[in-house]
Order: structure tokens, then C-alpha cells, then sequence
């Protein structure tokens, strides 16, 4: 998944919650998000109002959460997982290593391989069976 089609991912599946995200889904949309977050940060100093950087923070919040249980879906993880950045230190490094795995091969719980899906394009003719 190009970064681009990320972004598009990310904002279309808002707060979707269901189903998987690769790892270039996760890590392009942290990328953006990082990036977003600096430039309304940089923005809001030089206006001096931390406004702009709230409505950053609020604008991405949601769609960061679902990408996330979604990319922990990809794993074979419940979405609650996501939970454990609350312990101090430990917390983020077990998230960061879950986020860094491999998609569990085949189908799981929450869908089907969505490498597996990009590889092999339906045939033609073929009913669309998407998220």
C-alpha cells in the first residue's frame, strides 16, 4: 500500500474498527499523522493559539484508533490490546513490537489476509468482496 492510498484508507474507513490493515496501512498513517501533527504544531507557535494543534490532535484521533485495532486484528489480536500503551514504558514497547509483526497468514477471526487479497486480484466477472 502506497502512502497516498494510506491517507485515503485511513479517512475512509474513519472509524472502522473491523477487519485488518497491513503493516504500510499502519506505519504510512503514523508517518502522516506525525507529520500533520508537526506542521499544526509549528503553525499554532507562530499564531499563538494551540487551537489549530487541538483540532490536529481531534481530527486524527479516531481514525489512528481504528488503524490501530485494525493493524492488531492483523495479528490475531484483539483490539483491546491496544489498551496496554496505558502501562508506563512497557506498555508502548509490547504495542510497538505487535505493530511491527507479520500478518498472521491465511484468514483469522477478523478476515481474511489483506496481503492475500492484494496479490490475487478477483477474476473478472467476479463479485466485489471488499471492506
Amino acid at each position: 500500500m502506497s502512502f497516498t492510498d494510506a491517507i485515503r484508507t485511513g479517512f475512509a474507513k474513519y472509524v472502522t474498527f473491523s477487519g485488518r490493515a497491513r503493516r504500510s496501512e499502519y506505519w504510512f498513517w503514523t508517518l502522516f499523522s506525525v507529520l500533520v501533527s508537526a506542521v499544526a504544531s509549528v503553525i499554532s507557535n507562530a499564531a499563538h493559539t494551540q487551537i489549530i494543534s487541538y483540532v490536529a490532535t481531534l481530527a486524527l484521533f479516531l481514525p489512528g484508533l481504528a488503524v490501530a485495532v485494525r493493524r492488531l486484528h492483523d495479528t490475531s489480536r484483539t483490539g483491546w490490546w491496544v489498551l496496554i500503551a496505558v502501562v508506563p514504558l512497557v506498555g508502548a514497547i509490547v504495542l510497538l513490537v505487535f505493530m511491527a509483526m507479520d500478518s498472521t497468514p491465511g484468514d483469522n477471526a477478523y478476515g481474511p489476509n489483506p496481503k492475500a487479497l492484494q496479490a490475487a486480484p478477483p477474476a473478472p466477472g467476479a463479485p466485489y468482496v471488499g471492506a
